[in-house]
């Protein structure tokens, strides 16, 4: 992405909220034939591996997650957005612009495999985005139907080799 200098965004605890506030993410891939694209949601887990991992999961029917393992892929967290009208400024030799606040993370896929690495992962994300709520629903990952359910995804975590922010 491409970031003026003025709006690049360097903090990483800045990029991290920011992650976490909008974790609503696009999950981009290149295949051999045509770039791929997958709207998850995501957990950012900043206390594993170097710089952190992403966790998500998405439906084993989709075909996306079939060529991801130990691909390099990039994650866009997407923000408030505004139209700036050259109007607004009082100089007469200005253009219209976009501002914009989003996050691109880069980093490799590894599949999780091992059932209990799998609950774990999905645990974490589910307490996370249950956390903020005022009776937050306790997952009974040992549960029959919660466990059929695992059946009918793919989990993965994203090893984050690079984040980039734009605070414009």
């Amino acid at each position: 992405m491409y970031i003026p200098t003025a709006f690049r965004v360097n903090d990483q605890s800045r990029l991290v909220d920011f992650i976490k506030g909008n974790s609503f993410g696009i999950l981009f891939s290149q295949e051999e034939s045509e770039p791929s694209a997958t709207h998850l949601p995501f957990f950012l887990d900043e206390k594993t591996g170097d710089n952190g991992v992403l966790i998500s999961h998405m439906a084993k029917q989709n075909p996306h997650w079939k060529k991801l393992n130990g691909k390099e892929v990039l994650v866009v967290f997407q923000g408030p957005h505004a139209y700036i009208s050259a109007s607004w400024y009082k100089d007469p030799n200005t253009v219209p612009t976009w501002n914009y606040v989003a996050v691109h993370v880069y980093g490799t896929v590894q599949i999780i495999e091992k059932k209990e690495e799998m609950v774990e992962r999905m645990e974490k994300t589910v307490h996370f985005y249950e956390s903020s709520m005022p009776d937050p629903w306790d997952t009974p990952f040992d549960d029959e139907f919660i466990d059929g359910l695992l059946n009918g995804i793919v989990v993965f975590e994203i090893l984050i080799n690079k984040m980039e922010g734009n605070g414009n």
